[in-house]
């Protein structure tokens, strides 16, 4: 309809030039031949003073009528590609004010020509600021170089190019990540005048990419570690009953030698030996989270003032810092497995400070959310955060993402084990937490560990009790996989006065057990054995008889699967490697319990 009417204008417009111009000819014509001829009457005026004349007049008025048609509609057609040029102009302009994406346009050199809404408002300039500058004015020195040999291989080829992280500088100093297509702008010649490009705001785009990396970093480095993890405390495991075989013959020697004997002198140094074995073998199972087996409320800001105030004392060349919050809540921990943690990370510090330096511990009470704690793979709640940190050399970044794995360490050989760090790490994962930490080179270091709180009040420390050997008759019944294992336990309970009767086996054992339970008075049982393992053979005793009395030993710690099983009923745990003393008290402990034996 719009096209009908615009044709329908242009005709009546013409046909109106056509007529106005014909009679502005013809009056011309006449008025002229009025001063020519002043006798002629208006006819002759009118129409001519002879035939020739009248067809003269209508030949050149149809010539102007034509050419005067002509001059009109040509100034309507250019009058209409003009409205139809900035109509389209404007729409134009109004598709790229509406984008949510930038562009602009520059000439060859890179000053800018054009620029639309979103692009002004992603860099944070004003239309007459932005129209003054160049685009390397608002780029960083990195990507303006990248961009500069991108724009001359562009001139070259001529094909548009992307540059997915521009970045680019915004009026107040911040940073922002750009995407950006770019393409060659040519005159109808095909000559190049300049650049045309369309950017997209990629930053929280990057931030979350560089998030979600961040995540899936620290969840394969916590799956690595709790797979080195299992291979550590496997190990733990077998070397403790070695050091069990070593321990338990000193023990049987020590005894059978009289009390003068040069021979003692060198047991005790291999019970050294051995205890230096043992914290060796504790500290792999720390870091395979099977070091936890005394676990109650606890007061941090107490452990932490009796483990720094005892390092203070050694390094006094490092001024320690105290930041304890007032009101920090308890936390279950197994004591000693912390203090061993505080311990390790004092020592870490000092050694990062050869020429002394400060050392900070911090507590404070914190509420983690789910979106915090889902990357180490802990419950959301209440925690309490412990900070050490010192004032030393730092860790560069290749030796961060390595810190806690077992054995690795940047000490020169013989200086250390590298099993430091790793048992803090299983430590803390054990007791349901996690731990991370922050350096730069000459800037220190910052390990901040977090604890779940506990709902009760902590409990006060007891006093160690003084080692006795404490003997018996009673009958007791030793299950274990290992022949040297047995060996060593026959013997020593031997010594202490007990009738053994040894089984290699959970189902040997329970045969055993049926036939001769009126006799035995306490069950000492591994818990790894092939075929039915501790927790079945437990469980089938408590079915043959529910009073039966059971200690469980291991080369592991009582976490894990031992904690189950003394969870149903088991009377106790001793750890390999034991002593005389040890065995002795622990297996008295369980028997002078006051319970009916069935007959």
């Amino acid at each position: 309809m719009n096209g009908k009417n615009k044709h329908d204008r242009m005709l009546n417009s013409i046909l109106i030039t056509g007529i106005a111009i014909s009679c502005f000819y013809w009056v011309c014509e006449s008025f002229m031949f009025f001063f020519l001829a002043p006798e002629a009457n208006f006819i002759q005026h009118l129409l001519g003073p002879n035939m020739f004349n009248t067809w003269t007049r209508l030949l050149v008025l149809c010539l102007f009528a034509i050419f005067g048609s002509h001059i009109q509609y040509t100034i309507d057609k250019e009058r209409e590609a003009d409205a139809a040029l900035r109509e389209s102009a404007a729409k134009y302009r109004t598709i790229l004010e509406s984008i949510e994406e930038g562009y602009f346009e520059t000439d060859l050199l890179g000053n800018l020509t054009f620029s639309n809404g979103p692009l002004r408002r992603m860099l944070g300039y004003g239309p007459d600021e932005l129209m003054k500058m160049n685009t390397q004015d608002f780029t960083t020195p990195e990507t303006a170089v990248a961009a500069e040999a991108i724009m001359d291989r562009l001139q070259k080829t001529g094909a548009a190019a992307t540059i997915s992280n521009y970045a680019v500088i915004q009026k107040d100093g911040a940073q922002k990540y750009l995407e950006l297509s770019i393409s060659l702008m040519n005159d109808h010649t095909g000559r190049p005048t300049g650049f045309r490009g369309v950017v997209r705001d990629v930053t929280e785009r990057r931030q979350a990419e560089e998030e979600r990396k961040k995540l899936e970093a620290q969840l394969q480095a916590a799956q690595k570690m709790e797979a080195i993890g299992t291979l550590a405390g496997g190990i733990a495991h077998d070397f403790n009953n070695i050091l069990m075989g070593i321990q338990g013959n000193a023990s049987l020697l020590e005894m059978r030698l009289d009390p003068g004997h040069p021979g003692r002198e060198k047991i005790k140094n291999i019970e050294k030996y051995v205890e230096s074995g043992t914290e060796l073998s504790r500290q792999l199972l720390g870091f395979a989270r099977r070091g936890k087996y005394n676990v109650k409320a606890s007061d941090i800001n107490e452990i932490i003032g009796k483990t720094s105030s005892m390092f203070a004392r050694t390094k006094k060349e490092v001024r320690v810092q105290q930041q304890l919050a007032k009101d920090a809540w308890a936390v279950e921990v197994d004591r000693g497995q912390i203090e061993q943690v505080l311990l390790n990370l004092y020592i870490n510090a000092w050694q990062a400070m050869p020429d002394g330096g400060d050392l900070f511990l911090i507590t404070e009470n914190l509420n983690l959310d789910e979106n915090y704690v889902r990357p180490y793979k802990v419950k959301p709640g209440r925690y309490v955060k412990v900070s050490v940190a010192d004032s030393g050399v730092g860790i560069d970044k290749k030796d961060l993402e390595r810190i806690f794995e077992p054995f690795f360490t940047t000490k020169e050989m013989g200086r250390g084990t590298g099993l430091g760090l790793a048992s803090v790490y299983g430590i803390i994962k054990s007791h349901g937490g996690h731990i991370n930490v922050y350096s730069e080179p000459g800037q220190g270091t910052t390990f901040n560990f977090y604890l779940p709180a506990s709902s009760r009040q902590a409990a006060t420390e007891p006093k160690p009790e003084v080692a006795v050997v404490r003997k018996g008759r009673e009958t007791i019944l030793l299950v274990d996989d290992e022949e040297m294992i047995i060996d060593v336990g026959c013997g020593l309970l031997g010594e202490l006065g007990y009738t053994v009767i040894p089984a290699r086996s959970g189902q040997e054992a329970l045969d055993i057990y049926s036939a001769r339970k009126a006799e035995i008075d306490l069950v000492v049982m591994d818990m790894i054995m092939p075929g039915m393992g501790g927790g079945e053979t437990f469980d089938r005793l408590k079915k043959t008889n529910p009073e039966v009395k059971v200690l469980l030993s291991s080369g592991y710690s009582i976490n894990g699967q031992a904690s189950h099983i003394m969870e149903r009923g088991c009377d106790g745990f001793i750890q390999k490697p034991f002593n005389l003393q040890q065995v002795s008290t622990k297996v008295r402990e369980i028997l002078d319990k006051k319970v009916p034996k069935v007959r």
